[in-house]
Formats: C-alpha cells, structure tokens, sequence
C-alpha cells in the first residue's frame, strides 16, 4: 500500500508546469487585452483635455484667429504619439466649441493605430471682450 502511494506521487512530478505552459498563451492573451483597454480608456481622457484645453484658449482669441489658437491649444499637452493623427478643430461665435480626434494606438503609443478613433468635445462661452 505505502509502496504504491510513493509510486502515484512520482507519476504526477511535473503536473503543475504542464498546466501552467498550457494556460500560458491566456494569460497572455488576457494582459495584452487588458493593456489595450487601458490604452483606449487614456485616449479618451487625453482628447477630452485637448478639447478643454483648446476651447478655453479658443473662448479668449478674436474668431478670425480662433482656429489656429484653438489647434495649438489642443496639441500643446498631447505626446507625438497621439499628436500624429490627431484633428482639432473649433467653431461657433458666442458659444465656441472645440473637437479632438484621436487614434488610438496598438499596444505601444507611436506605433501603428487600429483605425479606432476617439472624440473629445467641449464648449464654452465666449470671453466677453473689455472696451
């Protein structure tokens, strides 16, 4: 009896590794998931800064410089990564509003974009100018 218990814990040596390469690949499967999720969750928070960030700079310039303070304003605080194909544009006279598309990356910010673009949009009212 004692002799085949010995012999039952040997047959199952290496057990756990076995198991363990074999979920390996879903580990890794589910990090590399949850990574891009993260990725596209801060693409959301960066274009809704770029778009608060661009009207409020656009609420106090004259409308015929608007657009271009507005788009400076925007991509001042984006990295290159997201700077690359990002759109801001600004509209609107009394309420003046901004938006920002963003790509987001794959994996790793600065390398290729699977074609998901995120909006960012704000508004503001207009700074009333002194006399």
């Amino acid at each position: 009896m004692r002799v085949q218990r010995v012999l039952l814990r040997e047959r199952d040596k290496g057990q756990v590794t076995i198991e363990f390469l074999g979920m390996t690949p879903t580990i890794i499967v589910t990090l590399i998931a949850l990574w891009q999720a993260v990725l596209v969750g801060y693409t959301y928070i960066l274009a809704g800064n770029a778009a608060d960030e661009a009207v409020r700079q656009g609420t106090a310039a004259e409308p015929g410089v608007r657009q271009g303070v507005c788009e400076a304003a925007g991509l001042e605080h984006l990295s290159d990564a997201w700077r690359s194909g990002a759109e801001v544009t600004c509209q609107g006279s009394g309420f003046v509003t901004a938006d920002v598309r963003l790509q987001v990356p794959v994996l790793f910010p600065g390398t290729l974009s699977f074609g998901f673009t995120v909006h960012g949009h704000a508004g503001a009212v207009e700074e009333a100018k002194p006399r």
